[in-house]
């Protein structure tokens, strides 16, 4: 697996990357030096662990480090939205969407909504205001609000050894 270098060269992911990347997806310590435990785990210094991390983060490998709680159970509400961006401005939405704290995931599909991403706000009235702002800010009309009936997965992982 290559990785984006620093001037458009292509950095290799070793081993070391691949298991940092799985444990901080799901295996992250609860500890008030988790780097330090992470660094053991993989032979490595505390301060490789970070210095990789914010490598990720720079790279966009990874948005952000952060718990996810159950939102229903803490009187959030959530949902899935699907907005119709057109191609020229997928970059300049994507943008102003993923600054929006309350956004959780920001993906692209192939379908006429081709912009999916999570919000989860503090209730429903919150969840109209955001559109209505993403509404102001790209000039975008065409938003859907899918919110959950049945929640059938929460934990998403994603493997970086079958990458």
């Amino acid at each position: 697996m290559h990785l984006p270098g620093k001037t458009g060269c292509v950095k290799q992911v070793d081993n070391i990357d691949r298991k940092l990347l799985n444990l901080i997806q799901d295996n992250f310590p609860v500890d008030s030096r988790p780097y330090l435990k992470l660094a053991r785990r993989l032979g490595i210094s505390e301060k490789d662990v970070i210095s990789k991390i914010n490598y990720f983060k720079k790279k966009g490998i990874i948005r952000r480090l952060g718990v996810i709680f159950d939102s229903k159970k803490l009187g959030y509400e959530s949902t899935l939205c699907a907005i119709k961006v057109p191609k020229s401005n997928i970059n300049e939405v994507a943008e102003i969407i993923n600054s929006i704290p309350d956004v959780t995931h920001n993906y692209l599909r192939k379908h006429k909504y081709n912009m999916w991403f999570t919000l989860i706000a503090p209730d429903n009235e919150a969840i109209n205001r955001i559109f209505m702002e993403i509404r102001r800010d790209t000039g975008i009309e065409d938003i859907i609000n899918l919110p959950a009936v049945k929640v059938f997965k929460i934990n998403a992982i994603f493997n970086v050894n079958e990458v």
